[in-house]
């Protein structure tokens, strides 16, 4: 347990030591400044040029708005096209057939809009052509919008008086030259050499210890590996994710993709210190996002070490904790870890099997993706918290009669309707998807889309109604990660979450964008001894206390029916 434990410091550590210097990198880089990566500049040169760029062209938030809509608008359709036919296209040793149109539209969303959710076995349900053509490439794309989106919001907190907020093509290009690209191959190499596949080979034969011919499926799973965690994009090369042997072979690669998970969040948070000068304000955004994720962290893992208790009742021992749906070479402690950090940031993916965890980490994990503020994916966990900022400030600036101010700009009644908007829309979305499902699976329905199979569900009752909810919330907050007793391959969860993971995506990029491009074109007051200070203690708790409030509020019913339901009935 004590091994186990220092392990997960370590890799922790090792995380926000690593974080701090790329920050550093990172704001140099969108800034414009001289940097160690400016040896990309050519390849950018010759993508802009490709593209019909202009590089040093300004856009309005609008338009930078519609860039990022319209090409991912391409995007989608191109991916589309290419499931529906990877079965007749080069590259499929392994013979997998095409996807289903609603399966295809799925999927192509899916990891369009770094959620990765999905509804089909990695191995057997892609080919190489569309695991690195379709899915990989998305994985790099889907990253790097949201960092370029997070990018144009730091140059709204600057004291410039404009209605211009930079390029996105920009943004975007170089953060796939200079942070996504250089650390997918450095994290590729690393588990190259671990014992992940890398070739195109296709299934091999091997005999187990109990004589069995076995079939195994290879591939160049390393670089696709690698961007999944990097990028926060989640999904995986086999069915079993990262609990599978080769996608993470070894305590080693365990703790690459887990620092890799987590690594471009908390620098892009630094990075905002460095870009607008303001290193403090950075601190305070951190330690509330990292005491949010330790009061996930902590039940968590004490829950998964102290074991089953319906276990414990029949006089059972379990000194390693609940063993259930993990890997012995990671154990419980590393598990829960994994468990809490991919649903906060939106990763999704996993090293355990989520559905076989404890109640109560079933209602943490939960919980961190409701919220979804704490780290979150590239570029969009602080688009989120940004929402909370707005709130906070408006609340705090009322309770001491003075009018709402952030940074030198005052918060008026369009920015907070907006904010509010965005805020409810995150609940409502999660709430209303569930009981629809719960009501279609409780009475059924006549029409053949919705027709009720008889795999949906496995378990009925409290831990059923946690699986469904979990599906919209995974969706809605661009995660991925799923209680696996859910029959999901079929129409109605193909298309229901594939429209959740459109809104849950995009309408928490337009609302910031908007705030941000309103709040740039109004007059910049500097601050004075009136001022609300927004880079104290006190400040990051009022946010924290929103953030939690609003969580609380809107979702604790639907936890009551579900794992909290399911711990009480495990301890009574």
């Amino acid at each position: 347990m004590n091994t186990e434990l220092l392990g997960v410091v370590v890799t922790y550590l090792l995380t926000v030591l690593l974080a701090i210097p790329l920050g550093k990198l990172y704001a140099k880089v969108f800034k414009g400044e001289r940097n160690a990566l400016d040896f990309m500049a050519p390849l950018e040169r010759l993508l802009y040029r490709v593209g019909g760029i202009d590089p040093n062209r300004d856009m309005s938030w609008k338009e930078n708005l519609a860039a990022l809509l319209t090409i991912n608008g391409v995007w989608l359709v191109y991916a589309f096209v290419l499931l529906l036919t990877q079965g007749g296209l080069p590259l499929n040793p392994d013979g997998n057939p095409s996807m289903t149109p609603d399966l295809a539209f799925n999927t192509a969303i899916s990891f369009l809009v770094n959620c990765n959710l999905q509804h089909y076995s990695g191995e057997s349900g892609l080919t190489y052509l569309t695991q690195l053509g379709v899915i990989t490439f998305l994985q790099f794309v889907s990253a790097a919008t949201g960092i370029a989106a997070l990018v144009l919001i730091f140059r709204s907190f600057l004291s410039e008086v404009t209605d211009r907020s930079g390029n996105f093509y920009t943004f975007f290009v170089k953060s796939i030259t200079r942070i996504l690209l250089p650390g997918s191959l450095i994290v590729a190499l690393i588990l190259a050499f671990n014992g992940t596949p890398a070739s195109f080979d296709g299934k091999d034969q091997f005999i187990s210890m109990q004589g069995d011919t076995v079939n195994v499926s290879r591939g160049p799973a390393a670089g696709m590996i690698a961007i999944k965690h990097l990028g926060t994009n989640g999904g995986g090369w086999f069915g079993a994710n990262s609990a599978h042997p080769l996608e993470n072979p070894n305590y080693l690669t365990n703790m690459v993709e887990m620092i890799a998970q987590v690594l471009i969040p908390v620098a892009m948070i630094f990075a905002l210190g460095f870009y607008i000068r303001r290193r403090k304000f950075a601190w305070v955004v951190y330690g509330v996002m990292t005491i949010g994720m330790l009061m996930l962290l902590i039940p968590t893992i004490m829950t998964e070490v102290h074991g089953n208790p319906a276990i414990a009742q029949l006089g059972v021992s379990q000194p390693t904790g609940a063993m259930e749906g993990k890997e012995v070479r990671f154990g419980p402690t590393a598990s829960a870890y994994w468990s809490i950090v991919t649903t906060i940031i939106s990763t999704g993916s996993v090293n355990s099997m989520h559905d076989s965890s404890m109640a109560l980490s079933g209602a943490m994990e939960l919980l961190g993706m409701m919220t979804n503020a704490f780290y979150g994916g590239c570029g969009v966990g602080f688009l989120n918290y940004y929402i909370f900022l707005i709130i906070a400030v408006f609340i705090s600036g009322l309770m001491v009669g003075r009018t709402p101010e952030f940074f030198g700009r005052k918060v008026e009644a369009r920015e907070m309707k907006i904010a509010s908007l965005i805020a409810i829309l995150h609940p409502f979305l999660i709430l209303v998807s569930t009981a629809v499902a719960t009501y279609i699976f409780k009475n059924g329905v006549g029409s053949d889309w919705a027709v009720v199979p008889a795999n949906w569900l496995n378990n009925p009752g409290f831990h059923g109604f946690s699986e469904m909810l979990y599906e919209n919330t995974s969706s809605a907050a661009n995660n991925g990660s799923g209680f696996e007793g859910l029959g999901d391959n079929n129409v109605f969860w193909n298309v229901s979450t594939g429209l959740l993971l459109i809104l849950g995506r995009f309408l928490p990029i337009i609302g910031p964008l908007a705030i941000a491009g309103l709040m740039t074109q109004k007059k910049f007051v500097p601050e004075s001894a009136g001022t609300l200070p927004t880079d104290n203690a006190t400040f990051g708790l009022m946010t924290f206390a929103v953030i939690w409030i609003i969580a609380a509020l809107s979702f604790f019913p639907a936890l009551a029916l579900g794992p909290l339901a399911e711990y009480f009935s495990l301890n009574r």
